[in-house]
Order: structure tokens, then C-alpha cells, then sequence
């Protein structure tokens, strides 16, 4: 491997660690919310993605339409999410966050958001000045 090959690598597999960390220090936030993971994550599709058939949020969650219909009842038994006809296609319903669904979701957000503000503050300016333009090259290329 050539060397600037293996800079790559390198560089890749710090990112992944860091990637995997940070997910795993944010979701402790999460647990705030009162919400369990697969709810959150289905929500958070809705708040940010807009409202979408069951189907089409199962494949965003990467999971089969059974669970995604058994989470969505569920979501709706707690005031989370509410259904709707399709206007295009009024056999198909679509789910869409209420206010409720968005200010918990909003909340979640909030609180990984401080938690990483305050990790940002012991860095220097310097450092959070890089992070900022890595935070935008990062954003570019995914």
C-alpha cells in the first residue's frame, strides 16, 4: 500500500472511531427524551424529513414494514405522530410528527446539541475553528 494510501486509511478508520464514539456519547442524551432509540430515530426521519408513507419510513429505518407499522401504532397511541390520506393515492396513508412529536424531537436535539457545545468549549479557538471547517468538508462529501 502506497503510503498516501495508507494516510488514508488511517485517517478513515480515526474517523470511524470517532463517528462511532460521538454517536454513542449522544445517544446518552437521547435517553432525556423518554423515548426508546426506534422511536426517536422514526421521529426524528418525520420532523426533519417530512411526512412519508409507512413503507417509505421503514426503508429509511432499515426495517421491514411489520415492525415499522407496529412502531408507527404505537407512535400514535402516544400522541407522536398522526396518519393521513395520501393525496396522490388515498389507498396509501402517510404519518407526519405532531407537535408533540416535534418538540420532543426538537428537545432530543437540543440536548446533544449542548452536550456538544460544551465539549467544544474546552477546545481552544484554534481547534474549534478546524473542527469548523472539517465539520463543512465532512457535510460535503456526505
Amino acid at each position: 500500500m502506497s503510503r498516501m494510501k495508507v494516510r488514508e486509511y488511517e485517517t478513515a478508520e480515526r474517523l470511524h472511531r470517532v463517528a462511532i464514539g460521538l454517536l454513542r456519547t449522544l445517544r446518552q442524551e437521547d435517553s432525556k427524551t423518554g423515548l426508546s432509540p426506534p422511536r426517536l430515530s422514526a421521529l426524528s426521519v418525520l420532523v426533519f424529513g417530512g411526512a412519508r408513507s409507512i413503507s417509505a419510513l421503514a426503508a429509511a429505518e432499515d426495517v421491514q414494514i411489520p415492525s415499522m407499522s407496529r412502531l408507527v401504532k404505537e407512535m400514535e397511541r402516544g400522541g407522536l405522530i398522526r396518519r393521513s390520506a395520501d393525496p396522490a393515492d388515498c389507498r396509501v396513508s402517510l404519518v407526519q410528527a405532531t407537535a408533540k412529536g416535534r418538540r420532543i424531537m426538537m428537545k432530543g436535539r437540543d440536548l446533544r446539541l449542548t452536550r456538544l457545545m460544551k465539549a467544544l468549549s474546552g477546545l481552544d479557538p484554534a481547534e474549534r475553528r478546524t473542527l469548523a471547517e472539517a465539520s463543512k468538508i465532512l457535510q460535503e462529501i456526505f
